[in-house]
């Protein structure tokens, strides 16, 4: 692991590599999730967050039609990570006019999950690092999947090398010294678009 892990570091400076192993790997294993395919439709929810930005990158790989889910005030962020277009996840009209979708690969769960499953095609996939929505019953057609992150050498090293390529952007908030734990502890409740990262 350790061997394979500076392999997927050459190249890219120590704290940008350090922020790349969970958010990029669950990103990418949240999007193999969906079982999608070229030519098909995936709703990246939470897309201008890390893992988000990781499954967006991971299925146009694939050659899919990408919408990003986001928040009102995450709009122009999310002109930035590659998907074909974004969709207010706080604005019930703009849910309301979407497509039936192949799939979503959800990051936040909660009311937005609750939401969403109700566009996924009969035969579609709801896959979510957050688990099942709470009316996940209510749609049997649509097949949901619970996803946990595991390491994988071969993943973490493509993602590596996209975003050293640039082709992938993780963005950095915040590097604090390890005696500000507690404060970085704080920051990342309040939520946010960037990692943030503590140094020795």
């Amino acid at each position: 692991m350790q061997r394979a892990w500076r392999r997927s570091q050459k190249g890219l400076d120590l704290i940008q590599a350090a922020a790349l192993p969970l958010v990029t790997t669950t990103g990418n294993q949240l999007l193999s999730g969906t079982g999608i395919k070229a030519g098909q439709t995936v709703m990246v929810v939470g897309a201008v967050g890390n893992v988000g930005r990781s499954a967006v990158f991971t299925a146009k790989e694939r050659g899919a039609a990408v919408i990003a889910g986001v928040l009102k005030r995450q709009r122009d962020e999310a002109k930035t990570i590659g998907a074909d277009q974004a969709v207010a996840t706080d604005d019930d009209t703009a849910i309301a006019n979407l497509p039936p979708l192949d799939a979503v690969a959800d990051t936040v769960g909660g009311r937005t999950a609750e939401k969403l499953i109700a566009k996924v095609k009969p035969g579609g996939v709801f896959a979510s690092v957050e688990g099942a929505p709470q009316n996940a019953a209510q749609y049997p057609s649509v097949n949901v999947v619970p996803v946990f992150s595991k390491f994988d050498r071969k993943t973490l090293e493509f993602m590596a090398q996209a975003v050293q390529d640039g082709k992938l952007v993780i963005p950095i908030s915040q590097t604090l010294p390890l005696s500000e734990a507690a404060q970085a502890q704080a920051a990342a409740e309040k939520g946010g678009i960037g990692k943030i990262l503590l140094v020795p």
